[in-house]
């Protein structure tokens, strides 16, 4: 029975080549898409695919919360992140940990790679070598993305727009370590280690929009403090 295979990529030019290449292997009815978003899901419900292979890179370091979230509306879909590029293991084992089925990574040599489009062509599931270790190493399963809050979001614009996080409890008139808590949970949803990849990624995917980092905190001060003249 044929299939259908959406392919979700940036790589436009490459399009033909990577449509001769998968049917070339046994994929049927190649489609790919640039779309995004709400356009993406809307392309995605239109043409009904079995098999869902998502660039690891689409979202930069967010595409394995926003996979995360596209799984809340399709949970029945074959789910395959496909990486081509350098992509760390450990983002990789966010895609896992959110829910999708299967990673499958060029960098693990051609047999390999063609070994994890297989599993996926044929409605199984693969993680790649280097992505299950990472997994395997720790006592737990990583925890998977949620939600960002209503909260959480204030704290994000707050981030964004270069608040302290004393600043922050103040603005929302809770206290610092409730802040920290919330700065926590977005690290983890947002795949981001410090400040600066958690604002590129906010930004860089639209999850906070530029036009709205334009206020000042309370109380607002540059340092250091101006020293006050003394006149004989």
């Amino acid at each position: 029975m044929a299939t259908k295979t959406l392919v979700i990529s940036r790589a436009e030019k490459l399009f033909p080549y990577w449509k001769s290449f998968l049917e070339g292997i046994g994929f049927t009815n190649v489609l790919f898409t640039s779309k995004e978003k709400d356009a993406l899901y809307t392309r995605i419900m239109e043409y009904k695919p079995d098999n869902l292979l998502f660039g690891c890179g689409f979202y930069r370091r967010a595409t394995p919360f926003m996979m995360m979230n596209l799984l809340k509306k399709l949970p029945r879909m074959n789910v395959a992140a496909i990486n081509i590029h350098e992509y760390p293991d450990d983002l990789g084992m966010r895609f896992i940990a959110n829910g999708v089925h299967s990673y499958v990574n060029m960098m693990d040599g051609m047999e390999e790679f063609m070994r994890g489009l297989c599993a996926v062509r044929d409605g199984g599931a693969y993680i790649a070598e280097g992505v299950l270790k990472r997994i395997n190493m720790r006592r737990e399963f990583p925890k998977p993305a949620a939600d960002v809050t209503e909260r959480e979001f204030e704290v994000l614009g707050l981030i964004c727009s270069g608040f302290y996080e004393i600043e922050m409890a103040d603005t929302l008139h809770v206290s610092p370590k409730t802040i920290t808590n919330h700065r926590t949970s977005l690290y983890t949803n947002l795949n981001a280690r410090n400040p600066a990849e958690l604002i590129l990624t906010a930004l860089d995917n639209g999850i906070i929009k530029r036009d709205g980092l334009s206020f000042y905190p309370t109380g607002f001060t540059v340092n250091p403090q101006p020293v006050k003249e003394i006149w004989a």
